[in-house]
């Protein structure tokens, strides 16, 4: 008579997707769990890859999440699950305690290439302080990465994700340096020059600017958050200098080239902490051209638009409302004002070099807008390609899957 042989289940994990691509990535961890498996006369049945970094909540890991829910839908098999090193199981001693007793109460046995669980007392005190062990090195790698990222970070390199409008490159000798990120940089450095000459009046009209852009990074909702736009505005590190309390460190020259000027940046700064002013309105119509263009000869302020109506007609004019001024409440018909305002602009005449000189400007921002268009192309293109991987690797776990609650979580 032939045995069943036993149902096994694989478990890989790596701390990172760039460990993914190296030699003890998921691929190698998984191929020498199978060889482990065949030498036993096991049959595997699946195989649950993680690649979520961090040894916290071991529920929080998609591929163990997946495993268990494998598990709990059929409580009548009695499974084993293998994985490659008991450090790919949890690199937390409470975790690690805790995944014993998830797979305890499933009924569910595990077996490590390089050690030997032994449910003894001795057994369980080896298998605790080694758990403890991976726990004390996680925490040494991570104060030794902290430091050297101190040390980087008072030496002028950016370390932290890249800020809107750059992308990291590896330079030989410097490692990882911001550099412009097309065409994204234009976009953060118009925004900048925008709002600081005063051409956006608030920052939700630098929002609406971001947004104009369907490129724009976004978050979960699909909008500009107005905390970005605030983020981004103050931001050193578009100056070409580093601010970091947690390091303390403070203005320090950074190593990576500036988007804007020291200047521009104080004047957003001024701008931001000075009066606050409304919103451009999206219903200004027709009825008055020249509203926000003509000032108060008395107090050089704008001057104000009203409609009177009276007698069976209404009668549009400009006046000025500032209480201060001397010319206070006096108004001026629209249609004069208007009128004498068009005389004005039919005896102007340009000069042949100003034509020259205003076609070469709009010839130059009509480039600019060319090339963003071309960049926001080119990288959608890029997203659609990733897109496709993405969707790609997670049909291809779907389609080895066989059971429903596994295909649910994936």
């Amino acid at each position: 008579m032939t045995e069943t042989p036993q149902k096994a289940l694989i478990y890989a994990r790596v701390s990172s997707r760039a460990q993914s691509l190296e030699g003890h990535g998921l691929q190698s961890q998984e191929s020498r769990c199978r060889d482990y498996a065949a030498a036993k006369d096991y049959e595997v049945v699946a195989a649950f890859p993680d690649t979520i970094m961090g040894g916290g909540d071991f529920m929080q890991r998609p591929g163990m999440k997946a495993l268990l829910a494998y598990l709990d839908a059929q409580p009548d098999e009695n499974f084993v699950v293998i994985f490659d090193d008991l450090k790919c199981l949890a690199r937390d001693t409470r975790a690690h305690l805790d995944l014993r007793e998830a797979f305890r109460n499933r009924g569910t046995t595990i077996e490590c290439l390089n050690y030997r669980f032994d449910d003894s007392f001795e057994g369980e005190f080896v298998e605790t302080i080694l758990a403890a062990q991976g726990a004390l090195e996680r925490k040494q790698n991570g104060r030794q990465v902290a430091q050297k990222m101190k040390a980087r970070m008072q030496s002028g390199y950016w370390i932290h994700n890249p800020p809107i409008g750059y992308r990291y490159e590896t330079i030989k000798g410097r490692g990882k340096v911001l550099i412009a990120n097309p065409p994204f940089d234009d976009i953060i450095r118009e925004g900048f020059e925008g709002f600081a000459s005063g051409h956006f009046q608030t920052q939700a009209e630098v929002k609406r600017f971001f947004e104009s852009f369907p490129d724009f990074p976004r978050n979960k909702a699909g909008v500009v958050a107005q905390q970005r736009v605030t983020d981004i505005l103050t931001h050193p590190v578009y100056t070409g200098h580093i601010c970091s309390e947690t390091y303390g460190i403070s203005w320090l020259k950074a190593q990576h080239v500036p988007l804007i000027s020291l200047e521009t940046f104080d004047k957003v700064q001024a701008r931001r902490n000075g009066t606050a002013k409304a919103p451009q309105r999206k219903n200004i119509g027709d009825a008055f051209a020249l509203r926000g263009m003509v000032v108060c000869a008395c107090c050089d302020v704008p001057l104000r638009s009203s409609i009177t109506k009276g007698n069976g007609g209404s009668y549009p004019y400009y006046l000025c409302q500032t209480k201060s001024c001397d010319a206070y409440g006096k108004s001026i018909k629209r249609d004069v004002l208007e009128d004498e305002v068009g005389e004005i602009i039919k005896a102007l005449q340009p000069t042949a070099g100003l034509i020259k000189l205003a076609t070469a400007m709009f010839r130059h921002a009509w480039a600019a807008r060319r090339d963003q268009a071309q960049g926001i192309l080119r990288n959608g293109k890029r997203q659609i390609i990733a897109l496709d991987e993405e969707i790609a690797t997670v049909l291809d776990r779907i389609m080895a899957a066989s059971n429903a609650t596994v295909i649910r979580t994936y």
